[in-house]
């Protein structure tokens, strides 16, 4: 990292690349990181970062809102003019509401958060994403006939990304799954292949169906 960089930023998961941050960097700079798709999916040591900020979409409840946690000690450090509405000093000044809040969609954040808490908060969400991501990759090593170019210590335990390389059989895997009520596992349009989302909200029971549809498969077509 150049000595004169004012920060450095990362994505702490990439959903299109099933890639995840595991361990952190240690930096001489701000350290800022887009926590978007696994945020509260794992405990985090906040005093590591001089910002995050995540978009609600993923494990936090609908789009519409986003969560900015900020050091104060980088704030008002502007290299150049911004609009009002990107400097974080003025949401802190008006109170997150410096504009008309979405409401919906910080009542069902709040709905979310309340639930995680009952549930038994991080640590029961970290544990089940190992659980429900230990289940997935262990269905993808078992059968030749899932490939992944993923590093098995880069794997996202939200994203699993992988594929088929008879693209016919990839295709009948797809509307298998479609027939079978499991939509939305094609890969991302940019990488194709296909891919599983395992969010907070999604039950352990949904991965382990999935994961039986790919054995069946496998038995039948490897």
């Amino acid at each position: 990292i150049p000595t004169n960089s004012k920060y450095l930023h990362l994505t702490s998961n990439n959903t299109v690349e099933g890639t995840q941050w595991h361990q952190f960097p240690t930096t001489s700079v701000p350290l800022i990181a887009d926590m978007s798709s696994d945020i509260f999916s794992r405990k985090i040591d906040f005093n590591s970062f001089s910002l995050m900020y995540a978009g609600a979409q993923k494990n936090m409840g609908a789009a519409g809102v986003s969560l900015v946690v900020v050091n104060k000690n980088i704030l008002g450090k502007n290299s150049r003019k911004i609009p009002a509405i990107m400097d974080y000093q003025n949401h802190i000044n008006a109170n997150s509401l410096l504009n008309t809040p979405p409401v919906f969609a910080i009542y069902v954040a709040l709905l979310t958060l309340r639930w995680i808490k009952k549930e038994g908060g991080l640590e029961t969400m970290e544990k089940r994403a190992e659980e429900k991501s230990s289940l997935l990759y262990n269905t993808i090593d078992n059968f030749p006939i899932y490939k992944t170019y993923i590093e098995k210590e880069d794997r996202s335990k939200m994203n699993a990304v992988f594929f088929i390389e008879d693209e016919n059989l990839q295709n009948k895997f797809l509307e298998e799954c479609n027939n079978n009520g499991m939509i939305g596992v094609k890969g991302y349009r940019t990488v194709g292949g296909i891919r599983v989302s395992m969010y907070n909200a999604l039950p352990y029971e949904s991965v382990a169906a999935i994961s039986q549809l790919m054995t069946n498969f496998a038995i039948t077509h490897g």
